[in-house]
């Protein structure tokens, strides 16, 4: 039994000692980076990219309506470097159902997943 009470203490004090402190990570976050129309929202954001000129590409579920989902259907916005807004790239395309993800290639083509709709579609720059 004293064996057993041991191994007990010992198997639990482990933990305390092995645990190591995690080092911060120092960041500034700036709230108002995107400057969108006042129509427009983000809602939830699916997914971000960014091409070779520095500009942001934002795909999000909101402020739009579309054939599959009515409010959730997607957007994709472009922003330049400093977060002004260009534009919003194929809006109300019959393939915006449910935003899922988006990237850019080395070439600056654009290629968005939306996963409502099982379309992959590709916009070149």
């Amino acid at each position: 039994m004293k064996r057993l009470a041991f191994a007990a203490v010992f198997c639990l004090s482990v933990p305390l000692y092995a645990q190591q402190s995690v080092p911060e990570i120092k960041f500034h976050a700036q709230t108002d980076f995107f400057q969108l129309p006042p129509d427009l929202y983000f809602g939830e954001v699916a997914g971000v990219a960014v091409n070779s000129k520095g500009h942001v590409f934002v795909f999000s579920r909101g402020s739009t309506t579309g054939p599959a989902y009515g409010a959730a259907a997607a957007q994709l916005l472009e922003f330049d470097a400093d977060g002004k807004f260009i534009r919003e790239i194929g809006h109300n395309l019959y393939a915006w159902s449910y935003a899922h993800a988006v990237k850019v290639d080395n070439q600056d083509n654009i290629w968005v997943a939306d996963k409502g709709s099982d379309m992959v579609i590709k916009f070149d720059p």
